[in-house]
């Protein structure tokens, strides 16, 4: 198990948000999902402008086991994605919290942050998960 990263947020279904300060909102799955759902073979991104809400699907990452939507940890506007895991989606295996990011979001309540897992929090949830 990878060390869970202090500055990230967490859903209890293994997205992540990072703030980056500028109003925006740096979205992926946690590095359990990853090891969960095994190699990843595609990654369907959400588009550039594209409205993504709190709690819905705004992205699918498919593995040789399964595919599984990537919920959005908050509202707003989609501003950046990260192409090239269109080309190389393992990166998500090999670096789930860091090149391995899926979308930047610029974010329309901040106050959705709170209502997220702290990474203590989300820790003990897979503790919880692997009794």
């Amino acid at each position: 198990m990878s060390e869970i990263p202090g500055d990230l947020k967490f859903m209890k279904s293994h997205e992540w948000a990072r703030v980056e300060g500028d109003g925006k909102v740096t979205v992926g799955i946690s590095d359990h999902a990853q090891g969960l759902l095994g190699d990843l073979v595609y990654v369907e991104l959400p588009n550039i402008g594209d409205r993504v809400e709190a709690g819905t699907a705004s992205a699918v990452v498919e593995s040789v086991k399964a595919a599984s939507d990537v919920y959005s940890p908050v509202s707003g506007t989609v501003t950046a994605v990260n192409a090239a895991l269109a080309d190389k989606p393992e990166t998500i295996n090999e670096d789930a919290y860091g090149e391995g990011w899926i979308y930047t979001v610029e974010i329309d309540e901040p106050d959705q942050l709170n209502e997220l897992l702290a990474p203590d929090d989300y820790a003990e949830l897979l503790e919880e998960d692997d009794h």
